[in-house]
């Protein structure tokens, strides 16, 4: 039985102790009754420690993630007549973070409480203390075990305070389990100053590393767990959020205080805080290589009829994602993907025919294409040769991109030229699809994404843009009559992602730098691209772009937003940046879909105008806790 399956088993050992409308912040714990049978034996203890694990494993649904349903990358729904796509009424509600829905009288992504999709994170805080304070009980459990266990139990708690820090900023530090005859005022726990939030994670990280084994040994059994070098790698994330504008130094909470008037965040921003980034991310990056990371090559599944060095490229790309536990892969959740048919277009007969059997509603707003570069590795906009004025104009697909475009087929002209993860992250009207039964690329009649002017008449399951999130669907996949759906564990971190932010914190530490360029270019390579001072130079309007720390800040987080497109990350940078307002200040736009002639097809459109202000960047407690423990103060601007 592998590790996702026995937290569903035996988490029931431990739920008797966290069930119930209380919240763990307002009232005083009543668990001391169970806790002999919770830690009576070693097994019992193993179960509890699950149980600790529950709500990370559940973090792998996209719903729960703000850095994958506000990010702006993908749209859903359109329609909200069905509200059984995404698992009944509610699994749209992640999306509506984009849409000015966001209030504190029933929060969307409630983490706090456990509501509309959040988590109950503080009930899971909680179980960690408790275990930490009771794993000396039971008798029968090794010294080895004891020491990996507390250390696995110490990582959850600073990564669910984590996720609450960068969700609310300031939060109440819960570091030990609360006795039964805590006073109210000893529960009623005030928020700590955003700085004393993440150095009390960093501390609690460095405990937890100490103690955890860099690898897993026994990947069938234990799969999932965590070991030092993910714990490592999630520092280098936290100390880059804790020096990012958002939290370091930002004018737009400098006023913002706590109960007792002191100030919650930092006045002024620290540069010292992104050297402590860059220190960590080297250190996560030599312990992950060490653990076997590098990158991903193609792991050729099933019976490949023909597949040329352009396709092999893209699965390459894709794969890195997609392809469970491979050595790129430092961090992934077992719990696996299971929306592979929000994101894929129709591209057999049988799926057109069968509309139940994929949705397609996970659209990709035309401006999020447009992130990604040109074939000569720079922003379309910025390249000397792409035609970015006329690219919504008609062209047909000719033979030098048959492999990203069906020859003779009309589409437009912005998508030829492209670099090779637009089209391994993208698919559009037109563009191939190796895969979903077919598996030879030199197939006159290769399927090709068919929503454009073929588009089934259904006005509920279909894409609103024209633009698929390719990537996030393994080409094993094969909807239609007889469905069947290759499912992966979602992946948190990439040894790409952690070179890109080793990047980033060294360009703010000392701006453009050879050893800069060198780690960005690892990345560049890696999806056949030249780097980064070669493709400026040679092909930009902007060629000094890169030879400025702020010119090659815009490189690296635009870098970062093509790599790590639809893994759940680009929203908590776009956030963590103070870009996000940016972002979805424009208006979604896409083709008109429903249009039955070429012409009438691709004619432009406002699909809906996003909402985001300065407040949301932040989310609110609902306003009930703040009755409930008055010595909490309210997210500013809410």
């Amino acid at each position: 039985m592998n590790f996702s399956k026995k937290i569903m088993v035996m988490v029931t050992c431990s739920v008797l102790l966290t069930t119930g409308c209380k919240k763990y912040l307002d009232v005083t714990p009543d668990n001391v009754a169970t806790l002999n049978s919770s830690f009576g034996n070693a097994n019992e203890a193993q179960a509890y420690l699950f149980g600790c694990y529950a709500n990370l494993q559940n973090l792998s649904d996209v719903r729960r993630n703000a850095g994958f349903t506000a990010s702006g990358e993908v749209l859903f729904p359109i329609n909200l007549q069905d509200q059984t796509a995404l698992g009944g009424a509610g699994g749209d509600g992640g999306f509506d973070l984009m849409r000015g829905l966001q209030n504190s009288l029933n929060p969307l992504h409630n983490f706090w409480d456990g509501y509309n999709l959040g988590l109950k994170l503080w009930e899971s805080i909680r179980m960690c203390n408790t275990f930490i304070d009771n794993i000396d009980i039971p008798l029968d459990v090794q010294p080895f075990d004891r020491t990996r266990w507390t250390a696995e139990a110490k990582f959850l708690k600073a990564y669910y305070h984590y996720w609450l820090l960068r969700m609310y900023g300031p939060i109440p530090i819960a570091d030990v389990a609360l006795p039964i005859n805590a006073t109210s005022d000893e529960v009623r726990q005030k928020q700590q100053s955003v700085d004393s939030c993440f150095n009390y994670v960093v501390k609690t990280l460095d405990e937890a590393i100490a103690d955890l084994p860099p690898a897993i040994q026994n990947a069938a059994a234990e799969a999932g767990r965590i070991t030092s070098t993910i714990a490592k790698a999630v520092k280098a994330e936290v100390l880059a959020t804790q020096a990012s504008p958002l939290f370091n130094g930002n004018p737009d909470y400098a006023s913002f205080k706590g109960k007792d008037g002191e100030s919650l965040f930092s006045a002024t921003a620290d540069p010292a805080k992104w050297q402590r980034a860059a220190e960590a991310c080297r250190e996560a990056i030599d312990a992950a290589v060490a653990a076997g990371a590098k990158p991903y090559t193609l792991a050729i599944q099933g019976n490949i009829v023909n597949m040329s060095d352009q396709t092999r490229q893209l699965l390459t790309l894709q794969g890195a994602f997609v392809d469970g536990w491979n050595p790129e892969q430092i961090w992934s959740l077992n719990p696996r993907f299971g929306w592979s048919y929000m994101a894929m277009p129709r591209v057999t007969a049988e799926a057109a025919a069968n509309v139940f059997a994929v949705y397609s509603n996970f659209s990709v707003p035309i401006a999020e294409s447009e992130i990604f570069y040109s074939s000569n590795g720079v922003p379309i906009e910025e390249d000397k040769s792409f035609d970015y004025a006329g690219r919504y104009q008609l062209q047909t697909g000719d033979e030098a991109h048959r492999f990203y475009i069906k020859q003779d087929y009309t589409t437009v002209k912005g998508n030829f030229s492209r670099e090779p993860r637009y089209y391994s992250s993208v698919s559009f009207d037109g563009a191939t699809w190796f895969g979903s039964g077919n598996t030879n690329d030199q197939n006159p009649n290769y399927v090709n994404a068919v929503n454009g002017y073929a588009s089934p008449p259904d006005r509920v399951r279909y894409n609103a843009t024209g633009y698929w999130a390719k990537k996030l669907v393994h080409y094993q996949s094969v909807p239609g009559q007889n469905t069947v759906w290759q499912t992966y564990p979602w992946t948190f971190i990439r040894l790409s992602g952690l070179w890109l932010l080793y990047a980033e914190c060294l360009n703010e530490v000392n701006g453009p730098t050879g050893e800069v360029y060198s780690w960005i270019d690892r990345v560049r390579e890696k999806a056949g691209l030249a780097g980064v001072q070669d493709a400026w130079s040679q092909y930009s309007r902007n060629p000094a772009k890169a030879t400025t720390k702020d010119g090659l800040r815009q490189i690296i987080h635009q870098e970062r937003r093509i790599e790590l497109a639809f893994e759940g990350q680009a929203g908590w940078d776009l956030r963590r940046w103070k870009e996000l307002q940016n972002v979805l200040a424009k208006p979604f736009q896409g083709w008109s879909v429903f249009n039955r002639t070429v012409s009438g097809y691709y004619q432009l459109g406002t699909v809906y105008q996003p909402s985001f202000s300065l407040r949301d960047y932040l989310f609110p407690i609902q306003e009930y806790d703040l009755i409930a423990n008055p010595n909490l103060v309210q997210t500013p601007y809410w």
